[in-house]
């Protein structure tokens, strides 16, 4: 074996470690709503979620195309992957620290950072239109849509409900949320499998094994819609409670209009624009919506402090761990 398929082969376990680590870091995504109202019980929610994971990976590669192709130019052969390797490691790492602190972080913004410090550090090209357009403007964008949808939807629901009696309703929502929590871990897997597979492909055409032009290859969705979903079973505790319980207490309709929007948002960035957004900014701002309907008092603007710093900090945070990286695997290996 040569030393480019080996390091080609190690690259396509390394994506997929992280698959499965930002599927245990953001499981708290799509189901922490559900099992804080009693919605589900935490394992069949895990179980649903991860099986969502799995058929919303099937759904589109827009995403992938933009990882894969749009953020930067990796060079050909070994040393384009090992600035390949370097970026995942840098987001494995951010993602595995924010974790064990139970900070609701984004993987998908520790890949971005992870691949931008890599390049850096190789002086590899960065497509920094690409990086503003699909990144930056989206990451501004898609927590206040998240925040501003939430909470139209949350004022639509008191008005509509206003005359009935809250036992009935909440149990009415307690169902609802169901297909809600179903339809937020669907767009989770819509968005954050594809990430993934970006970067699997990107390693593909790296190292000379395809075509920049060819479609995904089968054989990649379904080993990161696999990996994905086995990290949402394993469960992501910690981020659970924060998400559940730390910013608000959460009834049943604002779990479901939380869980709605935040979907709505996946959906609209995935399919309509490409753009590789997180489900974590967009979760939390839509429960800091449904929350701020209620009174600004009742969101725990403290804890949604120490959040909104983890998501300042992951494209620096990650882009450095993978810029040393780099140069520890320039060494060793080239």
């Amino acid at each position: 074996m040569d030393l480019t398929l080996a390091l080609v082969i190690g690259v396509v376990i390394v994506a997929l470690i992280f698959d499965y680590t930002n599927g245990f870091h953001d499981a708290a995504n799509a189901i922490a709503t559900s099992v804080s109202t009693r919605a589900l019980t935490p394992r069949a929610a895990l179980f649903m979620a991860a099986a969502m994971n799995f058929i919303g990976a099937h759904l589109g590669t827009q995403v992938a195309q933009t990882v894969g192709k749009g953020i930067i130019d990796a060079p050909q052969g070994t040393h384009g992957l090992v600035v390949v390797c370097a970026g995942l490691i840098g987001a494995i790492t951010w993602n595995m620290v924010t974790w064990y602190f139970g900070l609701p972080s984004s993987s998908s913004h520790a890949l971005i950072g992870g691949l931008i410090g890599a390049a850096l550090a190789s002086a590899s090209l960065v497509h920094w239109d690409g990086v503003v357009e699909k990144v930056v403007i989206p990451m501004i964008l898609s927590p206040l849509v998240g925040f501003t949808l939430a909470s139209a939807i949350m004022i639509a629901i008191y008005w509509i409900f206003r005359k009935r009696q809250p036992g009935p309703t909440n149990r009415g929502f307690r169902y609802a949320q169901t297909v809600s929590a179903a339809a937020m871990a669907l767009g989770h897997g819509l968005q954050d499998a594809q990430k993934t597979m970006g970067v699997i492909f990107l390693a593909l055409v790296v190292g000379g094994y395809q075509n920049p032009n060819d479609p995904i290859p089968q054989w990649v969705i379904l080993a990161a819609a696999g990996a994905i979903s086995l990290g949402t079973y394993a469960g992501g505790w910690r981020i659970m409670r924060t998400l559940g319980r730390r910013i608000i207490a959460l009834d049943p309709p604002q779990g479901f209009a939380a869980e709605t929007a935040a979907a709505t948002v996946l959906y609209g960035a995935a399919i309509g624009f490409g753009a590789p957004i997180s489900t974590t900014h967009t979760i939390t701002s839509a429960i800091m919506g449904v929350g701020a309907t209620k009174r600004l008092s009742a969101v725990r603007w403290g804890v949604a402090g120490n959040i909104v710093s983890a998501w300042i900090l992951t494209i620096p945070a990650s882009a450095l761990v993978a810029a040393v990286s780099y140069w520890v695997l320039h060494l060793i290996v080239e």
